[in-house]
């Protein structure tokens, strides 16, 4: 198996941002505005503010997207974690396609958010203003999904490969 240390790194990196973010949306109320654990997720009570999905008001309504996508980044995580496993604990052959998969739910989790609000007619965000709704909301997500899409593509792209000559390789053993 090829040097793929950069996909560990980034595994190791976009974890811990995920799961603060996934901790925010599971351990609410405790993590919203007023909850002993706040202090912890203080960005989020402007967040709350410009995206109704993670507002009190939606919890407390018992909606459940947020919550949801947190399960699915805690999946996520710990599909990257066993990936971290394969490659440098159990040297196992294993690994590319568990890393791709990773990689491919990172790419879900933004076309899922982004349809949401495309297809409920922004109801999380068509409250602000243009310009709010742009500073606010449209380019951090930009440039975060843009990152993690990027990086999750290049992963893809290189684990692949991985998998594709592994595939080649016994093909031609078999003949």
């Amino acid at each position: 198996m090829p040097n793929q240390s950069w996909i560990s790194c980034w595994f190791l990196l976009s974890s811990a941002i995920t799961f603060w973010d996934a901790g925010y949306c599971l351990m609410r109320p405790r993590s919203m505005e007023g909850g002993d654990l706040h202090w912890l997720w203080k960005p989020y009570t402007l967040y709350g503010q410009m995206d109704y999905v993670y507002s009190v008001e939606s919890y407390e309504k018992g909606e459940g997207f947020a919550s949801a996508g947190a399960v699915m980044a805690v999946v996520e995580n710990l599909t990257a974690y066993t990936y971290l496993y394969l490659v440098h604990v159990a040297n196992s052959d294993l690994a590319p396609l568990i890393g791709y998969s990773a990689a491919i739910m990172t790419m879900a989790k933004t076309v899922v958010h982004v349809g949401q609000e495309l297809f409920c007619g922004l109801c999380g965000i068509g409250h602000n203003g243009v310009s709010t709704m742009i500073s606010y909301w449209v380019l951090p997500k930009a440039c975060v999904n843009f990152s993690l899409d990027t990086v999750s593509c290049l992963i893809m792209f290189s684990l692949g490969k991985d998998i594709y000559s592994s595939l080649r390789n016994n093909k031609l053993k078999t003949q």
